[in-house]
Parts: C-alpha cells; sequence; structure tokens
C-alpha cells in the first residue's frame, strides 16, 4: 500500500508525491452527480476532481481521468472502463463500483463482490495504487433503510478484497456526515457539493496527503411539521423514485447516451492540456 510519508510531513521536509496520474472509474458518484459545476467537464464537479485538484497542487505535471458514468453495473464498469484506464498507465486508479447492484431487489452482495475482486486484480497487475470505498450506512434514509443489512454484507467484502490485493479504502460506512441529509442532493440518492467536498477529504486523508479541505458546517434547514415532511416525501417520490422504478422495470440506464467527462489525462490546473 502506497502511501506519503508522514515523517517527511511532520518535520516540514517540501513533499513530493508518489503519484503523477489518476484515473477515476465508476458511477454517478465518481461521476459527480449532485455537484453541478458549469465550469468543470460535463457540468459536474465531484469528490474525484476535488481530490485530483489537491493532488495536482504537488506536481504541475500530475494528470487525471475520470471514466466514470452514471447508472453503470460493476460488470459495465469492468467491461467499458478497465481496459481503457489501464492502457493510460496510471499510477493511481479510484475504483468505486457495485452500488446499483446492490441496491437492486435480489442482489446478492457476495456476487458483487465477487466481481469486484475480478476488477481488482486486473487493476492491481498494473502496478497502481487502488482506491476502494465501502458503501455508505442507509440507516438515516428511510427507502434504502431495509438494505442496510445487505449494504454492511458488501462492505467487509470491500474490506476483505482491499485487504487481499493491498488496496487503499475509504470507509464513507464510518462518515458520520454522511447521516445528516443536508450532505445529499434534493433526489437523495447523490451527494451534494458538502458531500462530495468530505469525500474528497477523507480520500486524501486515506492516501495521507495533507490537504487544507477542512470540515463544512451547512446551513441549518427550517424545522418542518409532520404534514410538511410529508409533503416532500410525496414530492421526491414523483419526482425521483417513481422514475427510477420505470427505469428499473424498463431496463434503461440513466447513463444511456452519457460519455465520461474527462476520457483522457488532463493537467488539472492551468490550461487543461491533453497530456501525452
Amino acid at each position: 500500500m502506497t502511501s506519503v510519508d508522514e515523517t517527511a510531513v511532520s518535520g516540514g521536509a517540501s513533499i513530493e508525491l508518489p503519484w503523477s496520474r489518476f484515473v477515476a472509474l465508476g458511477d454517478s458518484f465518481t461521476e459527480g452527480v449532485g455537484d453541478p459545476d458549469a465550469d468543470s467537464p460535463g457540468g459536474l464537479r465531484g469528490w474525484a476532481d476535488r481530490f485530483a485538484e489537491v493532488l495536482a497542487s504537488y506536481d504541475d505535471d500530475f494528470s487525471y481521468a475520470n471514466l466514470a458514468v452514471r447508472g453503470r453495473l460493476i460488470q459495465q464498469i469492468s467491461d467499458e472502463q478497465i481496459g481503457v484506464a489501464l492502457d493510460l498507465r496510471p499510477d493511481l486508479i479510484s475504483i468505486c463500483a457495485g452500488g446499483n447492484d446492490v441496491i437492486r431487489p435480489g442482489s446478492d452482495p457476495d456476487e458483487v463482490a465477487a466481481r469486484l475482486d475480478a476488477a481488482v486484480t486486473r487493476l492491481k497487475e498494473s502496478g497502481a495504487t487502488v482506491i476502494l470505498f465501502t458503501g455508505v450506512d442507509t440507516a438515516f434514509q428511510p427507502v434504502f433503510r431495509t438494505i442496510r443489512g445487505k449494504v454492511a454484507i458488501f462492505n467487509e467484502n470491500v474490506r476483505k478484497v482491499a485487504l487481499k490485493h493491498d488496496c487503499i479504502v475509504v470507509d464513507q460506512w464510518a462518515i458520520e456526515e454522511l447521516q445528516d441529509p443536508r450532505y445529499w442532493a434534493d433526489d437523495r440518492l447523490h451527494l451534494n457539493a458538502l458531500g462530495h467536498h468530505t469525500i474528497a477529504r477523507t480520500a486524501l486523508d486515506a492516501l495521507g496527503v495533507p490537504h487544507h479541505l477542512t470540515p463544512l458546517n451547512p446551513p441549518l434547514q427550517p424545522l418542518h411539521t409532520w404534514r410538511a415532511a410529508r409533503k416532500e416525501d410525496v414530492v421526491w417520490a414523483r419526482e425521483y423514485l417513481v422514475p427510477w422504478v420505470i427505469r428499473r422495470i424498463k431496463h434503461v440506464s440513466s447513463g444511456d447516451g452519457i460519455t465520461a467527462k474527462r476520457p483522457v489525462p488532463e493537467y488539472v490546473n492551468g490550461s487543461r492540456r491533453s497530456s501525452e
């Protein structure tokens, strides 16, 4: 497992990170859905962009590609993104995959984890440092609370895969802020800017990279009456839950027709020139 030399950091010496090219794989979480930014590729920023910006502050030649596409299942990520990623010759790879599989009725978290293990096996053959993610504790979300046990099983399997392949783990289950609805977008499924900032900070901490992404204090929300809260639930179900269910029935994906927002490595700062 590769990380920053903490002795050098604490001693005040200049820090040279061991990574020069980062490639992010996954679904909507890594694409940055929920964190709109008109100045970012694809109109989304997200945790991976924020994470890469910090790493790039240590090295002007640091480059970053993001192959994630919303709605992708783990096998699709393996089939569509891993080969492309390896061709880019990264030394740092993140893969967050399996969440869309686990939340589907009847899915088996052990089977999903086996696919993750196969994916990580391929990625580790490149010699790159690989970052994995556990799922979020869904206790705070009534709609997904029923699958909390299945997510917990998947998370234990993620940790097992990480131990087997010597990977870094970003433990979303342990992030208390993510139990706060203020860190989530209106669809209650994707993180908002606060949530993505929190993930970027946690991922940097997992790598041992010094940074200035401090915890944020979200604005307080007004107290709702029971009636007002139920009205919001009805609106949410109509605008987000029902369309999601219909897509599942029709076997279509929110990512149909969507392409990766950063398909080739780019310098994160400055002119964002395509790297060779």
